[in-house]
């Protein structure tokens, strides 16, 4: 050492600071579904999962000291006779030998981790006797603070061992796909040989095999040498092929859900000022993350869909379901592949787009088409808005049996283009028409809402007040992602002549109806949104991000009449009135239990909506096209709403039959 020293400055080497600076090395974040034991993805930047030292066997904390450093548990932190001998070498112009010991490389790569800038990084790792000697020193003080055993456990568990692994139990995955305690002679030894050289003892690659061949064979004969193994097992161990083959762990989501829950993540600030940090987090932090999603659910929704509609279909089939009370999504399926490979795409839905040679996103996409967010506003839902138009008259004033009259179309007060198609002849009002022109006559909210009945809904939003309807659709968790929509609700004069608002014309995702229609159910409390259930730190403690976050939308009163009115679409009987005609009859006899919901279909049948619920579950479904507004396929209800209505009796099979409140 006194060569380096003297080359440094005896009085500088003296000045080095000696207290390291230690950071966790990154680690993977595992994502699990609810019962906390299927993992639906594994997030990284590095992939590495510290393992204590006991689930490290001597064989492997062998390997690398007869790799690495025959005397680890002899020196100090700082060989001196192997400095010396490389000082001489590297002086008289021989092979550079660089003569760390494992504490100085584990030094090297601490000081890599904890560097701030890359210029910091590269000074961490350069070349230089001033380096040299201040690993020198940090590695004697981490030899007074930490046992050896702690030093060949932090070790293993930052090296590199190529092909993405890093830390002894990525490197069992990756080329061995078992567990650390499970490592043979021969095993061990190949991973020891690769930390000097990722690259160059890469068993895959042609040029590498041979090379990391001969290295574990050289490492088994240092472990003979040195007693760790007898001559017959090195023997043994020698004569083992090496394999060419490595799992790679996969980063990253391959489900809606798992998007859902990555954007979800993303948006949170307690993770980071930034998306960049809130990302950089879930990559390195080690965190186990146990969702809201149900196997169960996911698995019947995605099932029900199969059963009628393809995935080549250009229509999409979008279900969410969510447990009220807790905002949990339980379930986010459609009639796609999440997938970012769209070489097997179909053509687009826009005949314009088609001829210039773009693709749909059918069956693969990466979108959030069920969820929103990003360039997905959501899509026009129909009648389920009327919901929101039953609790803004019962907060003001306006009970169940309240009465209108009008015919199968109505001419309102609401003002838009003469020339649109929804303007009465000649004149610049907003007339809209029932679906059927049998549908005519006194209705009250039962009636009206159980045969969505468009001359009731449009009249009594008028009597509201439609800046009133759209404050309660707020509350339930209406985005108004789109521009345009959001332009309106936002200015209350335009809010007030929003006419069609209660027809559900403002864009809109299953997500979001399923989350509202589930503020009923829970007596009127809206729960944002979560995938989650619980996220416990790499140090074992439980964070509060993501728990339950309800507030009160509405009182309870009316939360459970508008529930009482919402039973009759679906073939339910109210308990405080009398329902007279449903859109969707069969529901409550295949759910088998207590059931409220609605359907919704916009003009043209440009999309077909239904949402179905029970004290346990609500799930909405969207037949649309995700990648053309204006297509002219007519979405059917034959097809989207046995999907939701078969997903909620498959969830609600064998639970406890619960009436609504």
């Amino acid at each position: 050492m006194s060569g380096l020293v003297a080359k440094a400055g005896s009085q500088g080497f003296a000045g080095l600071p000696s207290e390291l600076e230690q950071q966790p090395a990154p680690q993977i974040s595992r994502i699990f579904a609810a019962d906390g034991r299927t993992q639906i993805a594994v997030m990284y930047d590095e992939f590495r999962s510290d393992v204590p030292l006991s689930q490290i066997p001597a064989t492997m904390r062998n390997a690398i000291v007869a790799a690495e450093d025959h005397q680890f548990y002899e020196h100090n932190g700082v060989d001196l006779k192997g400095v010396a001998r490389a000082f001489v070498n590297n002086h008289n112009g021989g092979a550079r030998q660089g003569a760390s010991t494992l504490t100085m490389q584990y030094v090297r790569m601490a000081l890599a981790y904890t560097a701030r800038t890359p210029g910091d990084a590269v000074a961490a790792t350069e070349d230089t006797p001033g380096r040299k000697l201040a690993e020198m020193k940090y590695a004697m003080q981490l030899e007074k603070e930490l046992s050896k055993e702690q030093i060949l456990e932090r070790y293993l568990n930052m090296a590199p061992f190529g092909n993405g692994a890093y830390g002894v139990y990525a490197a069992c995955q990756v080329y061995f796909k078992k567990r650390p305690k499970d490592l043979t002679v021969a095993e061990a030894a190949l991973l020891a040989g690769m930390v000097k050289a990722p690259t160059a003892f890469d068993p895959t690659t042609d040029g590498g095999h041979p090379q990391a061949t001969a290295r574990r064979d050289y490492i088994v004969d240092n472990m003979r040498d040195l007693g760790f193994v007898t001559a017959q097992q090195a023997t043994a161990a020698k004569k083992t092929e090496v394999s060419r083959a490595v799992t790679r762990a996969g980063s990253g989501c391959r489900s809606f859900f798992c998007d859902y829950f990555y954007r979800w993540w993303l948006s949170q600030q307690a993770f980071g000022a930034n998306a960049y940090e809130r990302e950089r987090r879930l990559k390195s932090g080690g965190y186990r993350v146990v969702t809201s999603l149900d196997v169960r659910t996911q698995a019947s929704a995605r099932t029900e869909i199969t059963k009628v509609t393809k995935d080549t279909n250009r229509n999409a089939l979008m279900l969410a379901a969510v447990q009220p009370g807790t905002g949990r999504v339980q379930a986010l399926a459609a009639n796609r592949k999440y997938s970012p490979d769209t070489s097997r795409n179909k053509r687009h839905s826009d005949p314009e787009l088609a001829a210039r040679g773009q693709k749909g996103t059918y069956p693969s996409t990466v979108n959030p088409i069920i969820t929103g967010g990003g360039d997905i506003s959501g899509y026009q839902a129909g009648s389920v808005f009327k919901m929101f138009t039953m609790v803004a008259a019962l907060e003001n004033g306006y009970d169940l049996d309240h009465k209108i009259t009008s015919g199968s179309t109505y001419r309102s007060k609401y003002v838009i283009d003469p020339g649109s198609p929804t303007a009465c002849p000649g004149t610049h009002f907003y007339c809209p028409h029932n679906a059927s022109p049998s549908l005519k006559g006194t209705y009250d909210m039962w009636t009206g809402f159980g045969q969505s009945v468009n001359t009731y809904f449009v009249p009594l939003q008028e009597q509201v007040g439609a800046a009133k309807v759209i404050d309660a659709a707020r509350r339930f968790g209406v985005r108004f992602r789109a521009g345009s929509d959001a332009a309106i609700a936002g200015d209350p004069a335009g809010a007030n002549q929003w006419g069609a608002f209660t027809l559900g014309v403002s864009s809109s995702t299953p997500l979001d109806i399923a989350s509202a229609y589930a503020t009923l159910a829970a007596d009127g409390l809206y729960c944002t949104p979560t995938p989650v259930r619980s996220i416990t730190s790499a140090g074992g403690a439980e964070l509060a991000v993501g728990r339950p976050d309800c507030t009160r939308a509405t009182s309870a009163g009316v939360a459970r009449k508008a529930l009482d009115a919402a039973r009759c679409p679906v073939g339910d009987r109210a308990r405080l009135g009398t329902c007279r005609g449903a859109t969707a009859p069969q529901v409550r006899s295949v759910v088998g239990h207590p059931v409220f919901g609605k359907t919704g279909t916009t003009d043209g049948d440009n999309t077909a909506s239904m949402v179905v619920g029970t004290r346990d579950v609500v799930v909405a479904g969207y037949l649309a096209n995700p990648d053309w507004s204006a297509h002219r396929d007519p979405m059917r209800h034959d097809i989207v709403n046995p999907a939701v209505y078969r997903t909620v009796a498959d969830y609600m099979h064998d639970r406890p039959r619960r009436e609504f409140p």
